[in-house]
């Protein structure tokens, strides 16, 4: 075979990836020729998911193939970041997946291994970081700048001039408020944006905020 891509995760994440993953090999002429599997390090032998084989990753460097791509569909940012390492250390690439629907604006830059699922919109001079996932609906409004390993669930509002550091997580429905070009809005590295909780002001490394408007979790 020409190319074996591989969907790193067969849980929700994964099997929701799926069929974006095989919709964009059909969109560019590869699907005929290459194979398509799961990766998941759990299975000690291969079994199907959804139709689809699914391996480990022993398995999954053992097969044969000319080419190598891998896609890691896992929501855990620290864990993207120890595959990704992985997959350096081994030669293979790291594959970007995007959906028919998703809008790419002009002047964007979205570096290897993102996950832009249906109906992601990226506005106009954005920057993007390393194995970026963006689920259902969500939206990067411009001149934003969103780091390595950072994860929004469903229909989340990033509007203009938002910073965003590495391993940011940002939970579904949350609606981050437009920073200017002087002072961008700040979501610190690690911080945890909880569900529908709407952002007016930054947000330190490290931290949990919920609520409308935003506020630290207290424990």
């Amino acid at each position: 075979m020409n190319c074996l891509y591989g969907i790193y995760g067969a849980s929700g994440c994964g099997r929701s990836l799926m069929p974006v993953a095989v919709e964009q090999l059909k969109r560019d002429n590869l699907y005929r020729q290459s194979q398509i599997v799961f990766i998941d390090d759990a299975l000690e032998e291969n079994k199907q998911v959804n139709g689809y084989t699914a391996m480990n990753y022993t398995q999954f460097k053992a097969t044969e193939a000319k080419d190598k791509k891998v896609l890691i569909a896992i929501a855990n940012s620290g864990i993207r970041k120890k595959i990704a390492d992985k997959l350096a250390e081994d030669n293979i690439t790291m594959w970007s997946v995007l959906a028919d629907s998703t809008i790419i604006m002009d002047a964007v830059e979205i570096k290897e291994g993102a996950a832009l699922s249906p109906f992601v919109t990226i506005g106009a001079n954005v920057s993007i970081g390393k194995c970026f996932h963006a689920n259902l609906y969500s939206y990067v409004e411009h001149d934003c700048v969103i780091g390595d390993y950072v994860t929004f669930a469903p229909r989340v509002n990033c509007n203009g001039n938002i910073h965003i550091h590495d391993y940011a997580y940002i939970g579904t429905g949350a609606v981050i408020k437009q920073g200017t070009s002087d002072k961008p809005l700040i979501i610190g590295k690690g911080a945890i944006v909880g569900m529908g909780a709407v952002v007016t002001k930054d947000v330190p490394a490290g931290a949990i905020v919920i609520g409308n408007p935003a506020k630290p979790l207290v424990k």
